[in-house]
């Protein structure tokens, strides 16, 4: 044991003084200063050689007492891109610790494109600690002025991006408004792009499983029942069946322009088939559980959904149910996980007592409306709060992405808080009155399972579950 002890400490010691000696030739080995220069097959119009680039940088070198230096050239190669083979071993020898600093004649032999020459300034030369200098410009980054001005190449490329993505949305538009499919991306499901006309074309062979799927729905089939007899996905079909194309339309922005394909389904199948939609919509909650559609978690308010467990039916929050990721808010979500029936017997001795006694009905329904308005005016507050955070954050150039995301979701956040308590008014005219459920315990039992989700339907705005706390907000009136 004494002997491995020893030669472990041994290779220790080696190890480390073998680190130690790299680090050292690291250190003393001198880096050099890389010459970019650069012209195009219009060097003549532009005025200046490469030599003569060359001859103006090494004079500047002299006059800085610079002596070690390599020259990158990339002669006849046009500034619009990166893909110069000199620029391309600049990069690589810039990552290897070779250069500390990087010297060009004028800003656009680097490159022509704003959006390039700040990729190369923040993530190549910034990155490995590489200077850059532009003799004409006076541009250095070493200094607080060159700082200051990759400050202001980020918003001149930035307004780039935004510029190209606004011709780009005003072509695409302009196709849309002829009658031209965008081209790109997916191709409805029923036709085949021709790019030489631009246009949408039936594709015979998918029209016919799209009449299938078109028929048996207008019939009544389930999109789970088309799933079994076409072998489709579920969401796919109904995105499908329901896609304005099919009608020979061109969507683009919440718009629609007469395209130039033929229509598969004519305007009174379609009608019918949005009126099958809007009503399995209404009904699709209520085809099992009584409270389904109506309870949300009081953590991140996603929906709370019903399953089977064993020979319990539980509820819990759809953000714990990864298999419907558009209804997941926070994946981290450890909200409790609660028997159906804890949650509708607390539901219904409410509703009872409330029909048996007037008063309470009256001061439930105004603590309820209060509470809800309240709890949704301090989410508002909240929520704009650390909107102007990250506002600030923005302006202080800090982490820009994540804040970014982070903010479009506050955002959302704010414009759906706002639109509950829009609807909060709206249904005040709409709410029912104590007579509509004076009495409700005593024929509740008779009724059928229809009925009863009407009732809840009319009187139930939602139930809020927050560990062991339940919070009913109902949807009734005083008068």
């Amino acid at each position: 044991m004494l002997l491995c002890s020893c030669k472990f400490f041994y290779k220790k010691c080696f190890y480390k003084k073998e680190v130690q000696v790299i680090n050292h030739i690291k250190a003393v080995v001198k880096k050099i200063k890389a010459l970019y220069v650069r012209v195009s097959t219009d060097s003549q119009v532009e005025g200046y050689s490469i030599e003569a680039q060359i001859e103006f940088l090494e004079n500047y070198l002299k006059s800085q007492g610079w002596d070690d230096y390599e020259v990158y050239m990339d002669p006849g190669f046009s500034g619009k891109n990166l893909e110069r083979p000199a620029i391309q071993k600049l990069i690589k020898d810039c990552e290897s610790g070779k250069i500390d600093m990087v010297l060009v004649f004028k800003l656009d032999r680097l490159s022509r494109s704003q959006k390039d020459t700040l990729f190369l300034i923040e993530e190549v030369f910034n990155k490995n600690n590489v200077g850059f200098i532009s003799i004409r410009e006076r541009f250095d980054t070493t200094s607080p002025f060159g700082k200051a001005m990759i400050g202001i190449l980020s918003v001149f490329a930035q307004l780039e991006r935004e510029t190209i993505l606004e011709r780009t949305r005003i072509g695409l538009k302009k196709r849309a408004e002829d009658g031209f499919w965008r081209g790109g991306g997916k191709t409805p499901f029923a036709y085949d792009y021709d790019k030489e006309t631009g246009t949408l074309v039936v594709n015979q062979e998918r029209k016919v499983i799209f009449d299938l799927m078109k028929t048996l729905r207008l019939q009544g089939y389930s999109y789970h029942e088309l799933s079994k007899v076409t072998g489709y996905d579920e969401a796919w079909i109904q995105g499908i069946l329901n896609a304005k194309t099919n009608l020979g339309k061109i969507p683009y922005k919440g718009e629609l322009y007469d395209g130039r394909h033929e229509a598969i389904i004519s305007e009174e199948e379609y009608k019918q088939l949005q009126i099958i939609e809007k009503s399995r919509s209404r009904n699709q909650h209520a085809s099992h559980y009584l409270l389904s559609g109506k309870i949300y978690c009081g953590k991140c308010g996603a929906k709370y959904r019903y399953q089977k467990w064993g020979q319990r039916i539980i509820c819990y929050c759809y953000s714990q149910q990864k298999s419907k990721p558009k209804l997941v808010k926070d994946p981290n979500c450890n909200n409790l996980r609660l028997d159906s029936f804890e949650i509708e017997d607390a539901f219904l001795e409410q509703l009872f007592a409330m029909s048996l006694d007037e008063n309470l009905f009256r001061e439930t329904f105004h603590l309820s409306k209060t509470s809800l308005e309240d709890e949704l005016k301090i989410r508002l507050e909240k929520t704009g709060k650390k909107i102007e955070n990250l506002i600030q954050l923005l302006s202080e150039d800090i982490a820009k992405t994540e804040i970014k995301i982070e903010l479009e979701k506050l955002i959302e956040e704010k414009t759906n808080i706002t639109k509950e308590l829009e609807d909060i008014k709206e249904k005040e005219q709409t709410k029912k009155s104590y007579e509509e459920i004076k009495n409700l315990s005593k024929v509740w039992t008779h009724l059928e399972f229809k009925e009863k989700r009407t009732i809840i339907e009319g009187l139930l705005d939602k139930i809020v579950v927050d560990g062991n706390t339940l919070k009913i907000y109902w949807n009734v009136s005083e008068n």
